[in-house]
């Protein structure tokens, strides 16, 4: 029987402060000190795990630690201090491209609102939702591939496009709530619902999510 938007809104009302119990510090797990060096963590974070970024921007941000000095890096010098993130051709061009958007558009200052920021170079709502969420402060739903794979399991969404689950998250999930229930799910998704093996005995959540052993 398919649930209504009502329904699911209360599952997720339930869902919330069990999984808040569970993960108190749940944040973002990229080290950072200003919204930009979150985004170039972040820009740095796709096919990479937080852990690796997290080895490799002290160094990259005691080098260059705005965007205006990014403005003025060598892309080679940048290419190999990112390397161990993989796609660092790629992250470079993106990283100098954005950079270079941020101080000629908007002063050098990282803007803060989504439509600003999904125009620079490599910066889809995923990432945007992040520096929103963890450096600004305003509400916004990071659907990486945990939050895709935990909403669908706990049949929030049907969809396995990342923009259209945002938005079927935003019909059932508390506003203020955006950026902690992704932290949340995210967190619950490295501990307890993995890919492979997810430990739907020992779940929090299991009596709420209708795929318990069925994964």
């Amino acid at each position: 029987m398919k649930e209504s938007i009502n329904q699911k809104k209360d599952r997720v009302k339930k869902i919330i402060p069990r999984l808040r119990r569970v993960y108190p510090e749940a944040k973002t797990a990229l080290d950072f000190r200003t919204p930009f060096q979150l985004l170039v963590a972040t820009i740095l974070s796709a096919q990479c795990t937080d852990k690796r970024v997290n080895m490799v921007t002290p160094a990259l941000f005691k080098r260059y630690s705005t965007a205006r000095d990014f403005v003025g890096a060598q892309a080679s010098e940048l290419e190999d201090l990112i390397r161990t993130t993989g796609f660092y051709k790629n992250k470079t061009k993106n990283i100098l491209g954005a950079s270079k958007a941020i101080v000629e558009r908007f002063g050098g200052e990282i803007p803060g609102r989504l439509e600003d920021l999904v125009t620079l170079p490599g910066v889809g709502r995923k990432t945007a939702n992040v520096v929103l969420g963890s450096a600004f402060g305003i509400p916004g739903l990071t659907v990486d591939t945990h939050m895709i794979r935990l909403n669908q399991r706990l049949g929030l969404t049907r969809h396995s496009d990342a923009v259209k689950i945002e938005f079927d998250l935003m019909k059932i999930v508390p506003e203020k709530e955006w950026t902690n229930y992704s932290h949340l799910i995210i967190s619950h998704g490295r501990a307890r619902c993995t890919a492979r093996k997810p430990d739907c005995v020992g779940c929090e959540i299991n009596h709420l999510c209708p795929s318990k052993g069925k994964v």
